[in-house]
């Protein structure tokens, strides 16, 4: 499949052709839980500069990253534990739901699910929001691997890291949306 990064997103999706309302059903929830990011791009103006792929992920994140401490921290904070309890509850979002048993966490051994549940609570401990990776294109193991090496970054260097996570986490939803309307 050829790159789609600078390609024009379908005619369906051109935050340039779009309202405001439109435009936040459409991508409010690329950034989990958090349709402000959306709603503040829609308000510092999108225009063709943001009717590609690349556009629109650069000017999401700028919203994300323009944001205070706090409001970043709500961002991370939106983010479910990983093969965590609203896992097993069935209350995660259904993007992250997919996401997650995408990388095989829905099939967890009782011990790797226990693994898990420590390195949750360790890292919630140490930074006070969720661990947050993005999911596509690993398996558990290397969740599990990635986490007990994140657990030795300062909070700061852990903080802008969950960020960047969230960005590419953000960026394949827009990815997945493109190429089912492209479909």
């Amino acid at each position: 499949m050829a790159d789609r990064s600078s390609a024009p997103l379908p005619l369906q999706l051109r935050p340039s052709r779009l309202d405001r309302a439109a435009f936040i059903a459409r991508f409010g929830d690329l950034y989990e839980s958090s349709p402000w990011i959306a709603e503040a791009a829609w308000d510092l103006g999108l225009g063709p500069e943001a009717d590609n792929l690349d556009g629109l992920a650069t000017r999401l994140a700028a919203v994300l990253d323009a944001a205070d401490e706090d409001r970043q921290l709500e961002v991370i904070r939106a983010h479910p534990d990983l093969a965590g309890k609203a896992a097993l509850a069935g209350a995660l979002t259904d993007d992250s739901l997919k996401e997650q048993a995408g990388a095989g966490l829905d099939q967890c051994t009782p011990e790797e699910l226990a693994r898990f549940t420590r390195l949750n609570e360790a890292y919630q401990a140490r930074f006070a929001f969720p661990f947050v990776i993005a999911v596509k294109g690993k398996d558990r193991h290397a969740i599990l691997a990635a986490f007990e090496d994140r657990l030795d970054n300062s909070p700061e260097e852990e903080r802008r890291t969950a960020i960047d996570q969230i960005h590419r986490i953000a960026r394949l939803r827009l990815e997945s949306r493109v190429a089912e309307y492209a479909q």
